[in-house]
């Protein structure tokens, strides 16, 4: 009864204001507030308000939200302790897909195969240059170039 007297006063009160704007000659904003006032007694009418208010003061509703509070609680803590630790579906997927590779051939890697000729003669294999420190230290040197040219670009 009380949520039902509220709805009415707060239409009766959009309805007096649409009126004011209207009699300032701005009939559309009129309309929209005499719209949105209009809100609150269609509710009550349809029995809305009566229902949700229903639903607002038993303890069984609020016990039901509570259970369902603790189930959304239980379901995020344990996605993050997945996170944590890493055992998602993926990962446990992608370990077992290892486990059945490495069982197929243990220790086997890529084939070397030497590069051939389109005349069907075997080649000798080309012979790798082992690398000298000079080419490891040129390395990181290549990686920083870059940088220096713009702090330098920069003035810095």
């Amino acid at each position: 009864m009380l949520a039902e007297t509220i709805c009415s006063a707060a239409s009766a009160a959009g309805l007096g204001i649409a009126a004011i704007t209207a009699y300032r000659k701005r009939f559309l904003t009129a309309t929209r507030i005499a719209a949105y006032s209009l809100v609150p007694v269609g509710l009550v009418l349809a029995g809305v308000v009566q229902w949700v208010s229903g639903i607002a003061f038993k303890p069984s509703v609020w016990i039901g939200f509570g259970v369902l509070g603790l189930a959304w609680l239980l379901f995020m803590t344990t996605r993050a302790i997945e996170r944590r630790s890493g055992t998602t579906r993926a990962g446990r997927k992608a370990a077992r897909a290892a486990e059945r590779n490495e069982a197929v051939a243990p220790g086997a890697s890529a084939p070397a195969l030497g590069a051939g000729s389109q005349t069907g003669r075997p080649t000798a294999a080309p012979t790798a240059a082992k690398p000298g420190k000079r080419q490891e230290a040129a390395a990181p040197a290549d990686d920083f170039s870059d940088i220096e040219a713009i702090l330098k670009k920069h003035g810095i």
